[in-house]
């Protein structure tokens, strides 16, 4: 075999290799950009919720005090009505 052809057989497992690591860089590079839009999505996800969270607490607080204010203005509807019929 001449010099020629061995060069020529040795550069084709070579090309092989390069054209698979190429093939797996770039299979790498779609998961990692989804597993960074899939991270971002799910920050974003946690910070809705989060938010939700403060404003059910906060919707929570308001009810309980309206509840209160309605039972409240409840007992006092019940004294006048005693006072008015006395």
């Amino acid at each position: 075999m001449s010099h020629e052809n061995e060069s020529k057989l040795d550069t084709t497992p070579i090309q092989l290799l390069t054209e698979q690591y190429r093939a797996d860089l770039h299979a790498y590079k779609e998961r990692e950009g989804l597993y960074l839009k899939t991270e971002n999505q799910l920050k974003g996800t946690k910070q809705i919720v989060l938010e939700m969270a403060n404003t059910i607490r906060e919707l929570k607080t308001q009810n309980d005090n309206f509840q209160a204010e309605i039972s409240r203005l409840n007992e006092e509807i019940q004294l006048l009505e005693m006072q008015i019929k006395k």
